[in-house]
């Protein structure tokens, strides 16, 4: 019973990580079930949604067990999924022990994200070219870097005080707009809506959609539609944030058109 219950541990624990950040469904129940099988585990079911894992394990004999997790959607993480797809690889192989799997499953889990110099650089030349790509001038970008420097050191913040990521697109895509529109008012001549096009990418669900489409495909309809639920949302919370500070603007400056 002790032996099973720790393989099943494992294997949903591995599972678990997976989707935390951001495998697709079919990869994680893929991995569950081929980690149970290279422990000798055959009679076994194994359920994954977007953010929940059901797994049993030797369902009709006397050692049975099974366990129900729930993993809230996270962001992506590729460095953590290629070093477990590559942990799960040595376990179906036999290359790794039980113990060993453990330990290797901590060091996958903790294998760190970018320094947050890194990702506030990137955000903003992420913006800058996005703005470009829409239709913006050299200016445009070169304002939208900054703006987007700015929303990175807001949304690393928000990851500390924030649990809602509904909120934290709300207040991110309101910043931009109302950084954009100092610098419009200011008098310096930039296409405000590229600027803000360009700055706002980086919240856009494009992840969420594409992996649900995916799902789509590959019969998931559950996980399907709760990841296009969960991209429509984080939408409709940018274009909240966007045009509420457009609408106060216009109504603090009598109605004055934007370009």
């Amino acid at each position: 019973m002790a032996v099973t219950k720790e393989i099943l541990t494992l294997a949903v624990e591995t599972g678990d990580a997976l989707l935390r950040n951001g495998a697709e469904v079919y990869r994680v129940e893929d991995t569950v079930l081929h980690i149970l099988k290279a422990y000798e585990i055959t009679d076994c079911d194994v359920y994954v949604l977007s953010n929940g894992i059901f797994a049993s394990a030797n369902e009709n004999k006397e050692d049975a067990c099974s366990m129900i997790r729930h993993v809230p959607l996270g962001s992506t993480h590729l460095g953590r999924i290629a070093a477990l797809n590559q942990l799960s690889r040595e376990i179906c192989s036999h290359e790794c022990s039980l113990r060993d799997a453990w330990v290797r499953l901590e060091e996958c889990k903790s294998i760190p994200t970018n320094k947050n110099w890194v990702e506030i650089f990137f955000c903003g030349v992420g913006s800058a070219g996005f703005c470009y790509l829409f239709g913006g001038t050299a200016l445009d970008s070169f304002v939208a870097f900054f703006i987007g420097l700015v929303l990175q050191i807001f949304l690393i913040a928000s990851d500390r005080h924030l649990e809602s990521k509904f909120i934290t697109n709300i207040l991110g895509s309101g910043i931009v707009t109302f950084l954009s529109l100092i610098v419009f008012s200011a008098g310096i001549p930039i296409l405000q809506d590229k600027v803000v096009i360009g700055d706002i990418m980086p919240l856009v669900p494009g992840i969420a959609l594409t992996t649900s489409i995916r799902d789509f495909f590959n019969g998931d309809y559950l996980s399907g539609a709760i990841h296009m639920i969960d991209a429509i949302l984080t939408a409709f919370s940018i274009a909240v944030g966007v045009g509420a500070v457009i609408t106060l603007y216009q109504l603090v400056t009598g109605g004055a058109l934007l370009r």
